[in-house]
């Protein structure tokens, strides 16, 4: 601990002994537990005003605060030791104890942040007349943090996206060049997915550079952030009382951009150092709601409603609204143009015009946004690159973005998603007789396989998750498959592959549990290190020599005909083959022979899929009516269609699907199971606020094993588990859990039905107005390590369940899931998995 000037020379201070095993702190920052750094002498430049008359000799009994300007000194030069300030540069914040004094920069008042007027209100009436900084200069990062303050305070979706608008239209007015770094940091990421850009910092760094900058000690944060829960919050309320002696330049957008990214590429030795310094001097320069969403940016975390969709549809309106190049100009049919009239009489109602024109006028808009929002959301999905789409934009405009930004090999797009099914009647009746093709649905890891050969004849290949992370280095064995392939066609130039890599044994090639496929290292994995043999059974073809395919037929009829089945029998090579499968033209008869099968076998079930364009019938939000939906056999990324439907053999009997929920809070476990959590409670997400929101209890199908192992990962007052509310992204609703967890991980969870719930506020309004929806003797299936928790089953997900319930005769159970779900003893064996009759008592 940094040590403290003395009160006053003649009165000696008492040394504090610290304890010898001082506690560290167990949630976002912690205590150094490293031996104190020795004291080294130096010479603190000394700032102050050469016509300022010289102190009084009295003065000099006290010692006077250190003035310090940290972008004067160099990072060896720095000092720790925190300086007594002055009665009046404390803030009213919360108190801090005398031994805790927060540093001072200055004895000058600190400039505050510009003010900025409201950016929530309609787009069409929102006057760009003035810009709130120079123009043609780099966008301020307080308009950034001004920008993520109006959207954290509100969950309505209109308000985000009149804000976002807003802000995205000021800055392509202003400063185009900014509007790259702004997307990324309103989205909370440095680049795109498949090439992720790492911070690589972590508490202690942020904690440190924290305490440096405030002269807070370890325990005082500690308080701040247990009062708080957000570290944000710590940094914005221990700089409130912190000067600076000469106003910093004021942080800016790019720049702050370009530190971060100065810090994910530090690397070697003094790393970490040099990181701090960064931090540090950010931190220092800081005013306002800045400090709050610098650290949450800083700690990859900003907590804001502003989710992906919402952004890109921000963007397109922004894009329609105020175009980025004046010189770009819009040919007059385009469905991306609007005209200032057309505006103008959105924005007043000139005399003598009638509100049928303006009513005309603002379906006019609505359908330019429409067409904008869906070529930007489109183009992203088959190509998630800002840096291409920004560049694009600002090149060529919305006209010519698709043509700028087309599908890439080497790019992934976001997968096809299935719709669930119950039995394969709901199959038949949905399709409608329509031709079909039922694959097996293998339990592996989804892969998107991209490879092209250039002009000297090497192959290149990128494999890439469901989530489109970069996986290549885990499969070295399936790139070597994949050079085998050009190797054998001497057609092959490039493909784009769907295809689920799945554990085999390596004799006979039976499929393995996907439990032993997760035992696969991640990275940096030798062909000859293998020990788990995979399969690629591939499913679909979006790219095949420099063309996208069409239908489902003609992408099947070449995935067949130019990637025949490979089987090396090397150790450590990968196999290939086609999805195993049956045509609905074999009769239905053949289809359930073939259901049986997959019911029997290590699958998961089935995925139907439609071979041609075609129609299927769907419910309406009326049980009494349905209607017929037109639908492509084109590669859908990004959607949950209902071209592809999935009939998987854990649900049949039961819901039509399985949930993906976060675990976020549990109770203490009663008898056998007291040192364990039990019941867990689980949260979907709601994609429009990106909120978490709890529905229902989970205490059935856990292992021993996974109960020890939930412990370990969710001890008690560590980062992972809080008897506080700490996470406020967590909307637990009715339920009152012992501790709350930190949202991170998504389980697959399977339950008898949806019912009507008055603890669950889940999926409230879309089915009732009064009560939320909650799950039935919820069983936990399996950790999905493949999905991150934005990939969390969403409210309209669960409702669409529960509609689909009711239209097929189940009776709803309100009140079944009153949230007081008790856990009963058991008489299991240690290593005996709990079974469905532990579903707890309903009392």
């Amino acid at each position: 601990m940094p040590k403290r000037p003395a009160s006053s020379p003649s009165t000696p201070r008492k040394k504090s002994k610290r304890p010898p095993d001082q506690p560290s702190l167990d949630s976002f920052f912690k205590s150094p537990r490293d031996t104190p750094t020795p004291t080294r002498k130096r010479q603190t430049p000394q700032l102050r005003d050469a016509h300022a008359p010289e102190p009084p000799p009295a003065a000099s009994q006290l010692s006077p605060p250190e003035i310090i300007d940290v972008d004067l000194l160099d990072d060896s030069d720095i000092d720790t030791r925190p300086i007594i300030p002055s009665s009046s540069s404390i803030s009213q914040g919360p108190r801090i104890s005398d031994d805790e004094t927060p540093r001072i920069f200055s004895a000058g008042v600190q400039p505050h942040p510009p003010k900025y007027p409201s950016l929530s209100e309609d787009p069409t009436t929102f006057l760009l007349d003035s810009c709130f900084w120079t123009p043609n200069t780099p966008t301020p990062y307080s308009f950034l943090a001004h920008t993520l303050t109006t959207v954290s305070e509100t969950r309505s979706r209109i308000a985000i996206i009149n804000t976002l608008t807003n802000a995205l239209r000021q800055i392509l007015r202003f400063h185009p060049k900014s509007l790259l770094p702004s997307l990324y940091l309103l989205s909370n990421s440095l680049s795109p997915p498949y090439s992720p850009i790492e911070l690589g910092l972590g508490p202690s760094i942020i904690s440190k550079a924290i305490q440096h900058v405030s002269g807070l000690t370890p325990a005082a944060l500690k308080r701040l952030y247990n009062q708080t829960g957000d570290p944000g919050d710590v940094a914005f309320e221990a700089k409130s009382s912190v000067r600076t002696l000469v106003p910093h330049p004021p942080l800016l957008t790019c720049s702050v951009y370009d530190a971060l990214l100065k810090i994910a590429h530090a690397k070697g030795q003094g790393a970490v150092k040099q990181k701090q310094s960064i931090v540090e001097k950010l931190l220092v320069a800081a005013k306002g709601e800045e400090i709050r969403f610098l650290v949450r940016t800083l700690s990859q975390h900003i907590r804001v409603g502003a989710v992906r969709t919402s952004i890109l549809t921000a963007l397109a309106r922004a894009l329609v609204l105020t175009p980025p190049n004046s010189d770009i100009s819009a040919p007059s049919d385009s469905p991306y143009r609007i005209s200032e009239h057309i505006l103008s009489q959105i924005q007043a109602l000139p005399a003598g015009s009638s509100k049928k024109v303006v009513d005309e006028a603002k379906e006019k808009l609505v359908a330019t946004f429409a067409a904008a929002e869906g070529l930007i959301k489109k183009v992203f999905v088959q190509h998630p690159n800002y840096d291409h789409i920004v560049a694009a934009l600002l090149e060529a405009g919305l006209d010519g973005l698709t043509a700028r930004v087309p599908l890439t090999v080497g790019i992934p797009l976001h997968p096809t998603l299935g719709s669930p099914m119950r039995s394969l009647d709901e199959v038949y009746e949905r399709i409608d007789n329509q031709p079909f093709v039922a694959e097996f649905k293998y339990d592996g890891q989804r892969a998107q396989i991209h490879a092209f050969k250039d002009k000297d004849g090497k192959v290149s290949t990128r494999l890439f998750s469901r989530h489109l992370e970069d996986m290549t280095d885990k499969y070295p064995d399936v790139t070597s498959l994949v050079e085998h392939m050009f190797a054998s066609s001497q057609g092959l130039e490039s493909f784009i592959m769907d295809a689920e890599v799945v554990a085999v044994d390596p004799s006979d090639g039976s499929l393995r549990s996907f439990q032993e496929l997760s035992n696969r290292p991640r990275k940096e994995v030798q062909v000859h290190e293998i020990k788990v043999s995979v399969c690629v059974f591939a499913f679909d073809l979006m790219y095949h020599n420099r063309q996208a395919s069409i239908t489902l037929q003609h992408r099947r009829t070449l995935l067949r005909s130019d990637f025949p089945p490979v089987d090396l029998k090397q150790p450590g090579s990968a196999r290939f083959e086609h999805v195993e499968s049956c045509h609905s033209e074999d009769g239905k008869e053949t289809v359930e022979e073939f259901w049986l099968r997959a019911v029997d076998s290590r699958c998961e079930g089935l995925m139907i899929k439609l071979l041609d364009h075609g129609v299927v019938v769907e419910s309406s939000a009326s049980r009494d009516k349905s209607r017929k939906k037109p639908l492509p056999a084109t590669y859908e990324p990004d959607r949950r269609t209902s071209a592809w439907l999935k009939l998987k053999k854990d649900y049949v009997i039961g819901l039509g699907d399985t949930l993906d929920l976060v675990p976020v809070g549990a109770w203490h476990g009663n008898g056998r199971k007291a040192q364990w959590w039990s019941p867990v409670l689980l949260a979907l997400r709601d994609p429009d606020t990106g909120q978490l929101v709890a529905m229902c209890k989970c205490m059935s199908g856990f292992s021993d094993a996974f109960y020890k192992a939930m412990k370990e990962v969710y001890a008690e007052d560590s980062e992972n588990c809080s008897r506080q509310a700490l996470w406020e992204d967590v909307d637990t609703g009715g339920y009152s859990p012992s501790v709350y967890f930190r949202p991170h991980e998504v389980w697959e969870i399977r339950g008898a039905d949806v019912t009507l719930s008055p603890v669950s506020i889940a999926a409230r309004g879309l089915v009732s107005d009064s009560r939320g929806l909650s799950l039935r003797f919820p069983r936990f299936i399996k950790t999905r390590e493949d999905k991150s928790i934005e990939q969390a089953s969403s409210p309209e997900f669960l409702a669409n369940i529960f509609r689909d319930q009711q239209g097929k005769g189940k009776h709803e159970t309100a009140g079944a899931d009153d949230g007081q779900l008790v856990d009963v003893e058991l008489s299991q064996s240690d290593d005996v998995e709990d079974d469905d009759s532990d579903g707890g008592e309903l009392t």
